[in-house]
């Protein structure tokens, strides 16, 4: 390929720079594509139907993400109340009362007593401190501390049944990728057969001119000898004018075909990527005549359905759309994934909250299963396979005009064979009645109208036989274009 692309970079600049060397119909194909724009957009598109296949095979495998979040809140959750917190912090300070209202009661009942209820209550009244500090203490680890909240996760899931989508998706990305294929292939014809066109218009009218430049030579010739004649008084001055009248014409027509003529060669090196001042030069152009060819008209239709670039399209769309119902469908069957996760936080509630990063994996099963849609899922696949309908009818119908097609290039192959001969036939009549209306001119028995008629049957002979050529070459294109083998 790259030795390839060279050669062609190599022989545009070699155009580009003036180089005289002849080319042949292979090497404007080959400029005309490695140049087109068209083409290498068709290219492009070959490649993103690829990437979108192997996009579309990701989906039977795993599918990992991770995600990572922050959040700030304003107010710290709380487990407490905040009369459970005032409780807790004042647990020693609430008791003292109580307790010292107990003591007195017993020191009221028993005042025996009141020695050992003075030393508990000296002891308890250096314990309520600790308790104070205790509930506080229980406070404290009670508080969440979610003002600041890191959340963390990396999840795995594994598709195990989608309903026969992923399967579906999967085809239609490869029918995509061979239909973008088939749509390259289509634009390659298309340009050979435009480049054919350019280069077989270029050669007639080449042949043309030269046939043209003949012409008035014939002409200038039978002016300068009328003219002769005049003087010798042995033809008349309606005679001169006459031929002048045919030279007049001669020019022009000339004329004509030289402008033709930059026109086509125009045409021809835009279409192989070159400047449209180059100074093309064709191998075939400066041939008398062409060499024959053996026109073959047999064909084989079942070549055609095979090779046509529009039937394999159509054939690739249908099988899409088939895989279309089975997407539809699959939306409304039931699905099954694998799902694994592992999530962490900070702050963690695994060991009460702590301010630290602690996490936990689990694993699981999804199952969804549609139950009631109205009968939507219905109706979306009977449309699915309407459409899928159309693309089979569309198909059948193009193979029935390609089938068409075949047939009438074939005949057109025929028939330009068949005009062909006639044309060289003709060709020679009118070459041996020119020598003869010369040679009769000559011995002054044929008047100039009759030459003048002799002369323009050659010009018509020939250009009959120049057209009847091209037509040849140009409907054995046409042919394998109908039949799908152009450019193989």
């Amino acid at each position: 390929m790259k030795k390839r692309l060279f050669s062609v970079c190599l022989l545009a600049a070699a155009l580009t720079a003036g180089a005289q060397r002849p080319l042949s119909l292979d090497s404007c194909r080959t400029l005309a594509l490695a140049g087109n724009k068209e083409l290498l957009i068709a290219g492009e598109k070959v490649t993103a139907a690829r990437y979108q296949r192997k996009a579309a095979f990701t989906n039977y495998l795993p599918s990992f993400s991770a995600t990572g979040a922050y959040m700030r809140n304003q107010k710290e959750i709380s487990i407490l109340s905040d009369g459970q917190k005032a409780a807790l912090s004042g647990l020693g300070s609430n008791l003292a009362g109580p307790l010292a209202g107990a003591a007195q009661q017993i020191v009221a009942a028993h005042p025996e007593l009141a020695g050992l209820i003075s030393s508990l209550s000296t002891q308890l009244q250096s314990v309520l401190p600790a308790l104070d500090q205790a509930g506080n203490s229980i406070i404290d680890a009670f508080r969440t501390d979610t003002r600041n909240v890191y959340v963390g996760a990396i999840s795995l899931t594994q598709p195990l049944y989608m309903g026969g989508k992923i399967r579906a998706y999967n085809k239609i990305t490869r029918y995509a990728e061979q239909l973008a294929r088939q749509g390259q292939h289509a634009g390659r014809q298309e340009v050979i057969l435009s480049t054919d066109q350019a280069y077989w218009q270029v050669v007639s009218l080449a042949s043309k001119k030269r046939l043209a430049e003949g012409y008035l030579r014939l002409l200038q010739q039978l002016d300068s000898d009328v003219e002769k004649m005049i003087k010798e008084g042995v033809a008349t001055r309606a005679d001169g004018l006459s031929v002048r009248v045919k030279v007049n014409e001669a020019e022009m027509t000339l004329t004509k075909v030289e402008d033709g003529l930059s026109l086509a060669r125009m045409l021809l090196c835009q279409l192989c990527g070159l400047d449209l001042s180059t100074p093309l030069t064709l191998a075939d152009e400066n041939l008398d005549s062409l060499p024959p060819t053996l026109a073959n008209a047999d064909f084989d239709l079942s070549t055609a359905y095979a090779n046509r670039p529009e039937l394999r399209s159509l054939e690739l769309a249908t099988q899409i759309y088939r895989q279309k119902v089975n997407v539809t469908r699959s939306e409304y069957l039931p699905t099954i994934a694998l799902m694994g996760n592992y999530l962490v936080t900070n702050p963690s509630v695994f060991n009460s909250f702590e301010n630290k990063f602690r996490g936990m994996w689990n694993v699981g099963v999804m199952v969804q299963v549609p139950l009631w849609h109205w009968g939507q899922g219905i109706y979306k696949t009977r449309a699915a396979k309407a459409e899928a309908r159309i693309a089979q009818y569309q198909l059948q119908d193009a193979r029935e005009k390609v089938e068409l097609q075949v047939s009438q290039a074939a005949f057109k192959v025929n028939e330009a064979a068949r005009k062909l001969t006639m044309a060289d036939g003709n060709m020679a009549k009118a070459e041996e009645n020119l020598r003869y209306a010369t040679l009769g001119f000559k011995e002054g028995v044929i008047t100039t109208s009759n030459v003048l008629e002799a002369q323009a049957a050659w010009l018509s002979a020939h250009s009959e036989k120049i057209d009847a050529q091209i037509d040849v070459r140009l409907t054995e294109i046409y042919l394998r274009k109908a039949t799908g083998t152009l450019g193989d």
